[in-house]
C-alpha cells in the first residue's frame, strides 16, 4: 500500500487515542490526560497515561509507549495492515489504492517467510532423527534443556550439499536461493548453505522465521554461519531474539544487549528473558535505535576478553552522534575471559543480577577506558589524555549533552592533574574526589612498559596455559611431582579444560607414558587440541623446545620450570582482576588512594608480565 507518513498522521489525528484504548481497558481522566492500569504488566496502581493531544500512551511502570497503530500492533496483536485498515474504517478514511510494486514485493515476501518456515520445520525434524545425534550431544553437553530446545526451535542441516534442497524441491531452486538457504555460484548447481551443523532459527519482531544461524558441530570454520542479506533479513537492522525481549522488557524494564545466540539463550534458560544479540556484526546505529525504542539505557554486557572489551567500545563510539535526552547506554563488566553462559553456570543467576545492578554509564566508561589506555606520567601523555576525551565530546551531536560530557571531563582531568601550591595533583572542581594519605601522585614512578611485556598483556593467561599445557604434553613423567597443584588449575577454555582433566587421570594409572605414549591414547578432538598447542603459541617458552641429555639435572631444571609455570597460571588472573577492578573503583570514585592502587596494580601486572617474557626466548614473537 502507498501509504505516504502525511496519510498515516491524519489517520493517527482522526482517532481519539483514550476512546480506543478505551474499548479494551478501564480508563479515568486525570487532568488533561487519562489513567490507567497497564494492560502490558501487572500493576495495582495506574501507571498507564494517555495523552489525546500528542496521540500517544506512556507506561512508567514497563516503558510501553506507542500510538493508535502501536496500540492495535502490540495489544491487539493485528498486522500493521490490518491495524491501518481497521483504524481507517473507524475515521471514515479510505486506504489508498495499492501500489502494483509495493503488492509484488509484499507477494515475494509472502512466499519467502513460507520458505524459510519450511526450512524451519524440515530442520527441527533433523535434529530428532538419527543424523541429528551429534547436535543433541551437543545442547545436552551446553546444559541446554529439551524445554529451551522447543522455545528456541533448534534444528539441525545434515552435512550434505542436496538434503535440503531435495526436502524443499516445491518451492523451485531459485526461490531457495532468493531466501539464502542455497548458494549459486556462475553456472554451477546451487546447493545447501548450511551443512553439518547445529540450526538456530532467527527471527523478526513479530515471530516469523526470516533468517538462520548454523554452529559448527567439530572442527571448521567459521564457527558460526549467518543467512546472507535478503529481501527478508538485514542482519544490520535485526537483533536476535527481538520478537521474545520485547514483551519481557516491557515487565523487567531493561534489555540486556550480549555477543551471540548461546549467550542469549542460556541467560533465558536462567531467568532472564530480556536479552538480545547483534548477528556477528558490531552493533549498528539502527540496532541502538531499535534498543531504544524499548528502554532509554540498554545494557551492554559482551564478554570480558580484550575482543568483547573493543566491541563495547565500538558501540559506545557509535552511540555519542545519537545521544539525546535521557537515551544513553549502560555498561556491564564481565570477568576477564567469561562471556555470560559461563557466569551463570559457574556463579549461578544471582552473580549476573549483581552485574546488571553494577552497571556503568556511558561517561564513566569512556573515562575508564581512556584513562588506562597509555601511561600517564609525562606531559605529553596527559595532553593525549585529554585530545582523545576531546574527540569523544566531538563526536556528540546534542549540544546540551555535549556541554555536560565536557564538563564531567573537565572536573575528572582536572581532579587527576589540576595543580595549586603543592606538587600533588588534588580536585579542584570535581565534588567527588576525597584528599587522602596515601602517595603523592606527582612523584609515583612507574618502569615503561616494554614491547614484549605488552605482547604478553595482549594474550594474557591464555599463553600461560598454553605453555603449561605443552609443558605436561612433552614431559608428563613430570605431573607426579605437580598433581596436587595442576587439579587446582581450571582452564577457562573447555577443551583445554577436558585435555588437562583427562591427562592427570591417565598418568595416575599409567605411571609410565612418555610423550609419545601420552599422544597415542589421545583421542578425538583432544587429540587435535594437544596437536595444536604443540605447534602454536605454547613453545614460545625456551624450556619447551630444548633437548634433554637424560641427565637427572635436566628433569630437576624441567621440573623447577614447571613449578614457575603452575605459580604463574595460578597468580595471573587473580591480578587482572584485582586490575580491572581497582580501574572501576577510580572511575566511579577517584581519590588519591583508589588512583594509587591502581596504578600499583597495572605497575605489578606489567612487572609480571616481565617476568614471563624472561622464560621465553627474546627474538620470537610473543
Amino acid at each position: 500500500m502507498a501509504l505516504t507518513p502525511q496519510w498515516l498522521d491524519e489517520l493517527r489525528s482522526r482517532t481519539m487515542l483514550s476512546a480506543l484504548i478505551g474499548r479494551s481497558i478501564k480508563v479515568t481522566k486525570a487532568g488533561r490526560e487519562y489513567k490507567a492500569c497497564c494492560p502490558f504488566h501487572n500493576e495495582k496502581t495506574p501507571s498507564f497515561t494517555i495523552n489525546d493531544e500528542k496521540g500517544f500512551y506512556h507506561c512508567f511502570g514497563c516503558s510501553a509507549h506507542g500510538d493508535a497503530i502501536r496500540w492495535m500492533t502490540d495489544q491487539r496483536g493485528l498486522s500493521f495492515m490490518d491495524a491501518v485498515k481497521e483504524l481507517a474504517a473507524q475515521a471514515g478514511m479510505e486506504v489508498p489504492a495499492p501500489d502494483p510494486r509495493a503488492a509484488q514485493q509484499a507477494e515475494q515476501r509472502a512466499g519467502l517467510h513460507d520458505v524459510m518456515q519450511a526450512a524451519q520445520d524440515w530442520f527441527a525434524a533433523q535434529l530428532n532423527s538419527i543424523e541429528g545425534a551429534a547436535a543433541r550431544s551437543y545442547l545436552e553437553r551446553r546444559g541446554i534443556h529439551a524445554q529451551t530446545v522447543k522455545d528456541f526451535g533448534f534444528g539441525f542441516a545434515p552435512d550434505s550439499k542436496s538434503a535440503l534442497k531435495a526436502a524443499l524441491a516445491q518451492f523451485g531452486d531459485d526461490m531457495l536461493v532468493e531466501a539464502g538457504l542455497l548458494i549459486k555460484v556462475d553456472d554451477k548447481a546451487p546447493y545447501d548453505r548450511f551443512r553439518g551443523r547445529l540450526m538456530i532459527p532467527i527471527r523478526d519482531p513479530r515471530g516469523r522465521v526470516i533468517a538462520f544461524g548454523g554452529r559448527i558441530l567439530g572442527d571448521g570454520e567459521p564457527k558460526y554461519l549467518n543467512s546472507p542479506d535478503t529481501p527478508l533479513f538485514d542482519k544490520g537492522r535485526t537483533l536476535y531474539n527481538l520478537d521474545k525481549c520485547s514483551p519481557a522488557s516491557r515487565s523487567t524494564g531493561r534489555v540486556i544487549v550480549v555477543e551471540g545466540y548461546m549467550d542469549v539463550i542460556a541467560l533465558a534458560q536462567a531467568g532472564f528473558p530480556d536479552a538480545v544479540a547483534p548477528l556477528g556484526t558490531a552493533l549498528t546505529e539502527q540496532q541502538i535505535e531499535m534498543l531504544w525504542r524499548m528502554t532509554e539505557k540498554p545494557l551492554l554486557c559482551f564478554d570480558g576478553d580484550a575482543a568483547g572489551q573493543k566491541a563495547a567500545m565500538r558501540a559506545a563510539d557509535r552511540a555519542l552522534p545519537l545521544l539525546r535526552p535521557g537515551h544513553s547506554l549502560q555498561f556491564v563488566t564481565l570477568p576477564e575471559g567469561q562471556d555470560p553462559d559461563d557466569l551463570v553456570k559457574s556463579s549461578g543467576s544471582q552473580a549476573f543480577k549483581q552485574l546488571l545492578d553494577n552497571s556503568e554509564p556511558l561517561v564513566d566508561r569512556l573515562w575508564a577506558a581512556e584513562l588506562v589506555a597509555q601511561s600517564l606520567d609525562t606531559p605529553e601523555d596527559r595532553a593525549s589524555l585529554k585530545q582523545r576525551l576531546g574527540q569523544h565530546i566531538s563526536a556528540i551531536s546534542d549540544g546540551e549533552i555535549k556541554r555536560h560530557y565536557a564538563d564531567a571531563f573537565r572536573d575528572r582531568f582536572d581532579a587527576l592533574f589540576a595543580r595549586k601550591t603543592a606538587p600533588s595533583y588534588p580536585a579542584r572542581t570535581n565534588p567527588n574526589f576525597k584528599r587522602g594519605s596515601g602517595a603523592k601522585w606527582a612523584k609515583t614512578v612507574y618502569q615503561p612498559t616494554t614491547s614484549e611485556a605488552r605482547g604478553i598483556s595482549s594474550k594474557g593467561s591464555d599463553l600461560l596455559m598454553q605453555g603449561l599445557l605443552v609443558n605436561i604434553l612433552l614431559y608428563p613423567a613430570l605431573i607426579d611431582g605437580h598433581r596436587e597443584a595442576l587439579m587446582e588449575i581450571h582452564p577457562r577454555n573447555a577443551n583445554q579444560a577436558d585435555l588437562l582433566s583427562f591427562i592427570l587421570d591417565s598418568t595416575l594409572t599409567k605411571k609410565s607414558l612418555d610423550s609419545a605414549g601420552l599422544l597415542t591414547i589421545l583421542e578425538g578432538q583432544l587429540y587435535n587440541v594437544a596437536q595444536d598447542l604443540l605447534r602454536g603459541d605454547g613453545k614460545a617458552f625456551a624450556f619447551n623446545r630444548r633437548s634433554l641429555s637424560g641427565e637427572a639435572d635436566d628433569y630437576t631444571s624441567l621440573s623447577k620450570n614447571m613449578a614457575e609455570m603452575i605459580k604463574l597460571v595460578k597468580q595471573r588472573p587473580a591480578l587482572e582482576q584485582a586490575l580491572d577492578r581497582a580501574t572501576i573503583k577510580v572511575s566511579q570514585e577517584l581519590t588519591e588512594e583508589n588512583y594509587a592502587e591502581q596504578q600499583r596494580l597495572r605497575s605489578e601486572k606489567e612487572a609480571f608480565d616481565r617476568r614471563i617474557v624472561e622464560m621465553a626466548d627474546r627474538g620470537l614473537d610473543i
